[in-house]
C-alpha cells in the first residue's frame, strides 16, 4: 500500500473559484500558494546510450536528491529519465517500468513531500501504472489532447481517452493527472488554428486535473501570454513547465498555482550537471519573496 493521500492539500474547494482568478481567490496546491516542484532526474536507465550507473546507484542519487530538494523547501517533486536521451515515443519497455517503479518507491519512501512521475516519451499509461505502485501522487502526462510532430516523431494519437479508463480500472483516480499542453521540443503546426485557450478547455472536457504549460525547450520560460490565457481559461490548476529562474519566479507566479524547476537548480544552469546548492536557495528565497 502507498502512503496516504489525503493530506498532500492538492487543491481545495473548487466551487465558487472564478475564471480570470487573482492569487486570493486561488487553491493551494500542495499545500502552498506558491509551490515550487523540483525535478529529479534519474540517471540514464540500464539499456539507453548514456548509461553508466548500476540500478542500485541510479536509485541511491535520487534519493539523495529528492531529500535534497524536499530540505530545501520544495512543495513536491516530479521523477523522470531526462538521461534516457534520444527518447523512445512509448518508452514503457518491461526493464524501463520496472526499475521505474523501484526507484520512485525508493524516492516516496524517503520524503514527506508529494513525488509525480513522468516516464519520457509518451509512456503516459506506464507512469500511471509505477505511481499506483509506488505511492506517488500525480503524472506528468505530455500528449494527452491533439496530436504533435515531436523529436521522437509524430506522435499522433492523444493520450487522454486510455488513461483516464486505465486510472479507474486500476481504482487510481486519487492519482492526478496534470496535462502537459503543447509539450515542448515539438512542432504544433498540425494545431496551429488552436489557441492555449482552447488547448485548456480541450484538457478540461477530457478530465485533466491540472494544466502545464511551458516554453517551446527546456529551461525557455512559457510565453507570459499563453500562461495568463490559461489561467483565465479555466478553474483548475495551472502549473509552469520550464524556464523559472530567481528572476523571473514572481513573474510566472501571476498565472500560475506552481512551477516546475529542473534546469535552473543545476551547476551552470543546465539540466544534466548536478544539483547545485546555492542555485536551490536562490530558487526557494525567490518563491519566499512572492507575495
Amino acid at each position: 500500500m502507498g502512503p496516504d493521500r489525503s493530506n498532500y492539500g492538492f487543491f481545495h474547494n473548487f466551487e465558487g473559484i472564478k475564471l480570470n482568478a487573482t492569487r486570493n481567490d486561488r487553491q493551494l496546491l500542495f499545500g502552498n500558494a506558491h509551490a515550487l516542484i523540483g525535478m529529479v532526474h534519474f540517471r540514464a536507465l540500464p539499456g539507453t546510450p548514456s548509461s553508466n550507473m548500476r540500478p542500485a546507484e541510479i536509485i541511491a542519487k535520487a534519493v539523495a536528491e529528492a531529500r535534497q530538494l524536499e530540505s530545501a523547501g520544495f512543495d513536491a517533486l516530479i521523477v523522470e529519465n531526462m538521461h534516457d536521451r534520444p527518447y523512445l515515443a512509448d518508452a514503457s519497455s518491461p526493464d524501463t517500468v520496472a526499475i521505474f517503479a523501484v526507484a520512485t518507491a525508493a524516492v516516496v519512501n524517503a520524503v514527506k513531500i508529494p513525488v509525480g512521475v513522468q516516464i519520457l516519451s509518451g509512456a503516459n499509461l506506464a507512469a500511471l501504472a509505477v505511481a499506483q505502485a509506488a505511492g506517488a501522487a500525480f503524472v506528468r502526462a505530455e500528449g494527452f489532447v491533439f496530436a504533435a510532430v515531436a523529436d521522437e516523431g509524430v506522435l499522433a494519437k492523444a493520450c487522454a481517452g486510455e488513461l483516464l479508463r486505465e486510472r479507474k480500472r486500476l481504482g487510481a483516480e486519487s492519482i492526478k493527472i496534470y496535462a502537459d499542453l503543447r509539450k515542448k521540443h515539438s512542432s504544433h503546426a498540425l494545431t496551429a488554428d488552436l489557441d492555449m485557450a482552447a488547448w485548456v478547455r480541450a484538457a478540461e472536457f477530457f478530465q485533466a486535473d491540472g494544466m502545464i504549460v511551458t516554453g517551446t525547450e527546456t529551461a525557455v520560460e512559457p510565453d507570459a501570454a499563453e500562461l495568463a490565457m490559461a489561467r483565465a481559461a479555466t478553474k483548475l490548476p495551472v502549473l509552469a513547465g520550464s524556464g523559472a529562474t530567481p528572476e523571473n519566479l514572481a513573474r510566472i507566479f501571476r498565472s500560475a498555482d506552481a512551477i516546475i524547476v529542473g534546469s535552473a537548480l543545476k551547476v551552470d544552469g543546465l539540466w544534466s550537471n548536478e544539483l547545485d546548492p546555492a542555485r536551490i536557495a536562490a530558487m526557494v528565497r525567490a518563491r519566499d519573496k512572492v507575495k
